[in-house]
């Protein structure tokens, strides 16, 4: 999660909303990413979107079997459903998202994927909330 976190904080430096997103197989990273919103004028472009493309480019195939997501915040039904068609089996989650998350939502990933939330909680909402409090 730390290198999410470093992930963030480039979309941050970057006027994005601070979500990083890292993809570990075999216990190295495979991809790494961070919000692109703004600077692709493409709604799409969310952190673990991009992860998944760079994952699947690395690994040659578009399943994530023998992969971990790693993202600082709960991921939105969008990017839940991405994560489902990738089959990816385990995704570690900083901060949850209440109004906008997949688990509010009822959206299920794939039926063998093992969900991790809280880890380094405070610091992944910690850069979310100071993010949008600048912004009002």
């Amino acid at each position: 999660m730390q290198q999410a976190l470093v992930e963030a904080a480039k979309a941050l430096d970057a006027d994005e909303v601070p979500i990083g997103a890292v993809i570990v197989a075999g216990g190295k990273v495979i991809a790494r990413a961070h919000n692109l919103v703004e600077r692709l004028n493409d709604v799409t472009a969310h952190a673990e979107m991009m992860a998944f493309t760079a994952a699947a480019d690395n690994l040659g195939g578009k399943y994530l079997k023998d992969c971990t997501l790693y993202v600082t915040l709960e991921p939105c039904v969008m990017c839940a459903g991405a994560a489902f068609w990738t089959q990816i089996p385990r995704v570690v989650i900083g901060a949850t998202d209440e109004k906008r998350g997949f688990i509010n939502a009822g959206v299920k990933l794939h039926p063998t994927a093992e969900i991790v939330t809280g880890v380094l909680e405070e610091e992944c909402s910690k850069m979310i909330i100071g993010y949008f409090k600048s912004k009002r």
